[in-house]
């Protein structure tokens, strides 16, 4: 079931309308919007990098067998019943975080703020817990999901409501779908494209491009598209031709995004859904992915959000409305949010400067 909720937000500066995927950051202090690498000055965009990327591509022996444990793996699971695997990889995965120091202290400082900072560890490493061994879920459904039939992929997401995705994508100049690494997202995005509707998604093809290329076929073959990272010329066609474009924004916290409020926090978030939807008209619809206990997802579709111009304000608005249905994405079902990445500053010096930026961008004149 896709459900709407119900309230509208004030966007940039107009009632507001607005998977694995790049993004753009925003800095405003010396009045540049920062991309991905580069900047976005006067409209034009120089450069893009994801904010995921490894600092160096891998060896190309690693990558070859990589691809080839992925396609090992993902042929064996397409075989076994889905619990026995979920059960099996969950070992795993949770051995990962007990026995991995620094990303158990990062997804422990993400829960903690998630959960209003208890005083004691233990509710932070219990939610943890399960919130690995629903990654584990996820990666069997992930490669289940190419052994499957059309029919079975379109089952999915529950049915219900899906007509309100169609509507606001259909009266759109283009649309956003913006996400977090909660319950499934490729899941979602081969229901919606196993109903003939144009989808998107940025994924970076640098760090693995034989898998990157795996990946795509894979998803070309549902009616998914994914498109490297650096090509914005094929981004910007998508939402010229009003398809939807699908973008993950918890990536983890940089110092260079737009700064917002999370679970009475300062971070930041990228500047690109904003900024791509100032330049093209297009809306931004922030969609929440939550896996029932039936092995299908409902979809959530939160307030669309219109971003009124490049303007430092309207960006910060609109980023603080994605924030804000980041939020209730993440508080509804907190075990299942994978992002295992800092997503807020380290030090209360950042935060401090995080909040000054964000006076200082809505201060700033359009």
């Amino acid at each position: 079931m896709i459900v709407r909720r119900a309230a509208r937000r004030e966007g940039a500066s107009e009632p507001a309308v607005g998977a694995p995927a790049a993004s753009l950051d925003a800095g405003a202090q010396d009045g540049r919007v920062a991309g991905q690498g580069g900047t976005l000055q006067a409209g034009r965009a120089r450069g893009l990098e994801a904010p995921h990327r490894r600092a160096a591509s891998g060896s190309r022996a690693l990558e070859k067998a990589t691809v080839r444990a992925y396609r090992a793996a993902a042929w064996l699971l397409s075989r076994l019943p889905p619990a026995p695997a979920w059960s099996v990889i969950g070992w795993f995965t949770r051995a990962s975080y007990l026995l991995w120091p620094t990303k158990r202290r990062w997804v422990d400082a993400n829960f903690w703020h998630v959960l209003g900072h208890p005083s004691s560890n233990g509710p932070v490493r219990r939610l943890a817990l399960r919130a690995y061994g629903h990654y584990a879920r996820y990666l069997v459904e992930l490669m289940r999901l190419p052994s499957l039939s059309a029919d079975a992929r379109g089952t999915l997401v529950e049915p219900e409501g899906i007509a309100d995705l169609e509507d606001i994508w259909r009266a759109s100049d283009g649309l956003i779908l913006v996400a977090g690494h909660v319950g499934n997202n490729e899941a979602c995005a081969a229901g919606v494209a196993s109903r003939g509707w144009p989808i998107s998604a940025v994924a970076d093809d640098s760090s693995f491009p034989e898998m990157f290329d795996l990946l795509r076929r894979q998803r070309g073959e549902w009616g998914v598209t994914l498109i490297p990272w650096r090509n914005l010329r094929a981004v910007y066609a998508v939402l010229r031709r009003k398809e939807m474009l699908a973008l993950l924004i918890d990536w983890g916290y940089r110092s260079d995004g737009i700064p917002v409020r999370m679970f009475d926090a300062w971070t930041t978030l990228p500047a690109g859904p904003a900024s791509l939807a100032a330049k093209t008209g297009a809306t931004i619809l922030p969609v929440t992915i939550r896996r029932l206990a039936e092995g299908r997802f409902r979809a959530t579709l939160d307030v669309p959000i219109r971003v009124a111009s490049n303007a430092p304000a309207d960006l910060q608005r609109a980023t603080q409305a994605m924030a804000d249905a980041l939020q209730r994405s993440i508080a509804a079902a907190p075990d299942q949010w994978y992002s295992f990445k800092p997503m807020w500053p380290a030090t209360a010096e950042e935060a401090v400067a995080l909040e000054a930026r964000a006076a200082r961008m809505l201060a700033e004149p359009a």
